[in-house]
């Protein structure tokens, strides 16, 4: 019977090896932490950046003597407030879809070939979808 990955408490110190079974619940447990506790930052900053637009609007309003430099610094503020909120809304995307792919079996495996993704270019990269040669030969044909 296989173990919760979720529910395996690791010690602090514990990194995936090559010598390990690839994807054992050890390593599912590793890369769940890893995915939940960016999740949890992405969050985090989400509300932060929310909080932030929604104060700045309420001060942008409060003072309505505001000149046309403001304005203009005030929307490009905004703008880029908003920017980074798309980004890390796609980002926050991202990791729920591993965290499924970690839930259904297929996290560390490629979408492409069904590959293994492989140990080293996870723990670079634990949002990692394919090999690193298919993610190669994709960014050739597209140059």
């Amino acid at each position: 019977m296989t173990k919760n990955y979720k529910n395996i408490k690791l010690d602090s110190k514990y990194v995936p090896k090559k010598t390990e079974e690839y994807m054992s619940d050890e390593q599912k447990a590793y890369f769940y932490n890893i995915l939940n506790s960016q999740r949890e930052d992405v969050i985090a900053s989400i509300e932060n950046g929310m909080s932030e637009i929604s104060s700045n609007i309420n001060i942008d309003s409060l003072d309505g003597a505001n000149d046309e430099a403001d304005n203009s610094s005030s929307t490009q503020q905004a703008d880029n407030q908003m920017k980074f909120l798309d980004r890390n809304k796609k980002l926050l995307a991202k990791i729920e879809a591993m965290l499924e792919r970690l839930e259904k079996g297929t996290y560390g495996y490629s979408v492409i070939s069904g590959e293994e993704i492989g140990l080293k270019r996870l723990l670079a990269r634990p949002l990692a979808t394919m090999t690193l040669e298919e993610t190669e030969e994709i960014e050739n044909k597209e140059r």
